[in-house]
């Protein structure tokens, strides 16, 4: 019998199968590509590419000059935007986890709150942040103050819709054997909501964080250009 000759595997192939060679090229690839664009960026051949002048598309060593120079404002202004997306996170958390909670005590009064809540999600932050503006206007007659508890509720809204979202499918997907004991017990419903529901719920609100920490931070910068007062 005539025996196959084995076709000598490339050293692509080779590449491709071996563990250690993945783990370099996931950080090596993506760095290279960093560099090239870093490169291209400053000696204005990412320029070329998009038409554009060094005014639209600062260099780098230009845009790093700038944040030298005004380092004090930059940390001012970045200790703002923190605090109106840690607050409103931290508010809307609560807002939509409490929802969640009526939602599913009472579902026929609670579904009609996720209604509203989840609506807001899909409102563009270029359309709540001026409409937030002009319902504040009578908070306080401080433009600062106005204009944080503006972006605060902007950013308390969009983190709602999430947690309220994820908390409510935590709160109500529930294993069918440990609500058929609960019934055995007789428990009642504060019952099973803190001893059942709420740890049930307890991984369902790491993933609604996992959204809303970044949506957070993202709508406090988008608000800013809204903003009635500006550090």
């Amino acid at each position: 019998m005539q025996k196959k000759i084995k076709r000598k595997k490339s050293l692509y192939e080779r590449l491709q199968k071996n563990e250690q060679a993945q783990k370099i090229s996931s950080v090596i690839l993506p760095l290279m590509l960093g560099i090239l664009i870093v490169v291209m960026w400053q000696t204005q051949i990412l320029h070329m590419m998009l038409k554009t002048d060094t005014f639209t598309l600062p260099l780098l060593d230009r845009i790093g000059t700038i944040l030298f120079e005004n380092i004090g404002d930059v940390w001012k202004n970045v200790a703002a935007t923190m605090i109106v997306a840690l607050a409103g996170l931290f508010l809307g958390s609560l807002l939509g986890y409490g929802v969640a909670v009526l939602a599913a005590l009472f579902p026929k009064m609670g579904k009609g709150g996720l209604s509203v809540l989840g609506a807001f999600a899909s409102i563009p932050v270029v359309a709540l942040a001026p409409v937030m503006n002009n319902w504040t206007k009578g908070v306080s007659s401080d433009a600062n103050t106005r204009s944080m508890v503006a972006k605060i509720i902007v950013v308390m809204l969009i983190a709602s819709a999430n947690m309220c979202l994820n908390a409510y499918r935590g709160l109500t997907e529930l294993k069918p054997y440990s609500q058929d004991l609960m019934a055995t017990y007789a428990a009642k419903k504060r019952v099973v909501l803190f001893k059942l529901c709420i740890p049930n719920s307890i991984p369902y609100i790491f993933v609604a964080l996992k959204v809303s920490v970044p949506a957070s931070i993202m709508t406090a910068i988008v608000s800013e250009y809204f903003a009635e007062y500006i550090i």
